[in-house]
């Protein structure tokens, strides 16, 4: 036979009833109703019941005993309607069957490491037979999900006039934020290319070159610890764009993002999206990564304990800092050994401890109570819309402090109470005007809050040339011409407007302690480019493997990828990393000395 098959598995309906056909695939649950063998047949597309009768062919349904899960079959057959009262609904070749006449065994399988519809808790073993458990319906669905969102990506890209460019995986080595996997150059003995950790340089320079509106489906390399929301090898949705500014990027990503969400999975996001800047996220929510639909919106309360006689927070507020507190709605019931753990994830982040008060049967509990006054109360339930069966929570620091530490206390009660999107229910939010820089008391300098070469909003330029050779003060508040988008509290992707002037960019790196001897050894391309009339430009980046967790409804990132690290960074399929031969290491003019 010249082909394998006529039709794939979720091909055939009542409408093909009498015609012959040819299907392939593997078997996915053979059942045998004394003598008649059912077997459903599965490939990618989706099941058909095949019956085996020994009136129609005695040596196929012999044959068709001795069939186990997983052998993969080629059949011959009529299409025949079920018998009613037995056709399955839930398929959609459930009104029919294909009577075999001829069956062909391609291959058998061995017994399986775990059952293909269990639920397999160790990870590693999934991931040592990848190509197993990506037959899972589940799996399955993840990559027809990511083929959808990409098609999605490049019809929409293409619509709008971008061009589909693909950039060096090999480049060189830059300080841009992760950790770079180095890869030695045989015919340059003791130099080593950098896997890319971002075209960011790549597409500044298309802009440069005139190209005007770029987009590629990128692959990344980042050495870092990977986790529930990152890996080593990433995917993103990188795009640039010559005489934009930032409205003209978030259009267009709100568009993109519009397509994408209809194409896989038929949903109908809303735009504009609403914006937070980074100061009003981090006062509300502690996050520049929020998600609002949580509710535990934190309250500033200043004012209503400026003159309070309970110490903590009247020595925070007159230290200049500020006391916040959140309502975790419907939480009074609240165990004590929860209560010391928020207490102990408050401490690890910063605070001293954690104030709270209980309402129960009518009654305020908690140690601080004591110290407040009536006024003080009123204000409380007031501004905290407190209700009987609520718990508050207090902070009482620094700014930065109290920010950091409620948020992260507010996500943990969210677990705890089980608050998260329900199905096909996206939260989308714009975070703008993150700082520009940030200062690293440890490594005592400036760095980038994103990169390099994002461009500072042009009125808090002057801020970097105060002082001599800076105000560090001043450097703290300069602001970045930057945006991130967030969806169900969870960073989508990131960009800014770009530094296209030599002078301006030159500053940028001499705050951020790169020497003049430096750049022109890390960034001569970039800084000659900028010399040759580079055009105003700006972009964005968009996690591709994020978004799916999103589209797929995991929390586990290696889910939307068909084979990938776990979380030490090692393929237990092939057996990577692994060390290399000998004579490799002496082609590469390397030698290997073991950590002791």
């Amino acid at each position: 036979m010249p082909f394998y098959r006529t039709h794939h598995c979720n091909a055939i309906r009542s409408t093909d009833a009498g015609a012959t056909v040819t299907i392939a695939g593997w078997v996915d649950s053979p059942r045998d109703h004394g003598g008649v063998i059912f077997i459903d047949l599965r490939d990618r597309e989706g099941i058909t019941q095949v019956v085996f009768r020994p009136e129609e062919n005695p040596e196929a349904a012999h044959a068709a005993h001795a069939l186990r899960t997983e052998d993969v079959i080629q059949v011959t057959g009529r299409v025949a309607p079920r018998l009613p009262g037995t056709e399955n609904p839930k398929l959609a070749t459930g009104e029919v069957e294909l009577v075999a006449s001829e069956l062909h065994i391609l291959n058998k399988s061995e017994p399986l490491p775990f059952p293909l519809d269990a639920d397999i808790s160790n990870e590693d073993v999934r991931l040592t037979h990848r190509y197993l458990d990506l037959r899972r319906p589940a799996m399955l669905r993840n990559m027809k999900l990511r083929h959808k969102a990409i098609q999605a990506v490049r019809n929409y890209m293409d619509a709008q006039g971008f061009l589909e460019i693909e950039t060096p995986v090999l480049a060189k080595s830059t300080p841009e934020g992760a950790r770079e996997f180095l890869v030695p150059s045989r015919v340059m003995p003791g130099q080593f290319y950098a896997l890319s950790q971002s075209p960011q340089q790549y597409k500044q320079l298309l802009m440069v070159a005139g190209l005007d509106r770029y987009f590629q489906i990128a692959r990344c390399f980042r050495d870092e610890d990977p986790r529930s929301d990152r890996i080593i090898e990433l995917t993103q949705i990188d795009v640039e764009m010559s005489f934009v500014d930032v409205e003209g990027i978030i259009a267009l990503s709100e568009g993109l993002f519009q397509a994408i969400f209809q194409a896989a999975l038929g949903v109908e996001l809303e735009t504009p999206f609403p914006r937070l800047t980074w100061r009003q996220a981090m006062d509300r929510f502690g996050s520049d990564k929020p998600d609002p639909s949580l509710g535990m919106e934190f309250v500033d309360l200043g004012d209503v304990f400026k003159e309070s006689a309970f110490k903590v927070f009247r020595g925070a507020l007159d230290a200049g800092g500020v006391v916040k507190a959140f309502n975790a709605k419907g939480f009074a019931s609240v165990t004590t050994g929860q209560i010391n753990d928020l207490t102990a994830l408050a401490q690890k982040h910063g605070a001293k401890g954690l104030a709270y008060i209980k309402v129960e049967n009518g009654t305020w509990k908690s140690p601080i109570v004591k110290f407040f006054t009536e006024t003080e109360k009123k204000s409380l339930t007031e501004r905290l819309k407190i209700e009987e069966g609520d718990l508050i929570l207090f902070g009482a620091d620094t700014w930065a402090t109290v920010c950091h530490v409620l948020g992260r206390i507010r996500l943990r009660v969210a677990e705890l109470t089980g608050r998260k999107p329900a199905a096909n229910q996206f939260t989308c939010l714009w975070i703008t005007e993150f700082p520009l820089l940030e200062y690293s008391a440890e490594d005592r300098k400036w760095n980038a809050v994103h990169h390099p070469f994002t461009r500072p909003m042009a009125e808090d330029v002057p801020l970097l040339y105060a002082g001599d050779p800076f105000d560090e003060n001043a450097l703290a508040c300069v602001r970045a011409e930057a945006y991130d988008i967030v969806i169900n509290g969870m960073e989508i992707g990131g960009g800014s407007i770009r530094i296209h002037e030599r002078d301006l960019q030159q500053k940028i790196f001499h705050v951020l302690g790169i020497s003049e001897e430096r750049q022109q050894i890390l960034f001569p391309h970039l800084l000659r480019a900028f010399a040759h009339g580079a055009p105003p430009h700006g972009g964005i980046a968009f996690g591709v493997d994020r978004l799916m967790m999103l589209l797929c409804g995991t929390e586990n990132i290696r889910d939307t990828v068909a084979f990938p690290k776990n979380n030490r960074g090692q393929d237990l399929m092939v057996g990577s990393p692994s060390e290399p031969e000998p004579h490799q290491l002496r082609e590469l003019s390397l030698s290997v000395r073991k950590r002791e």
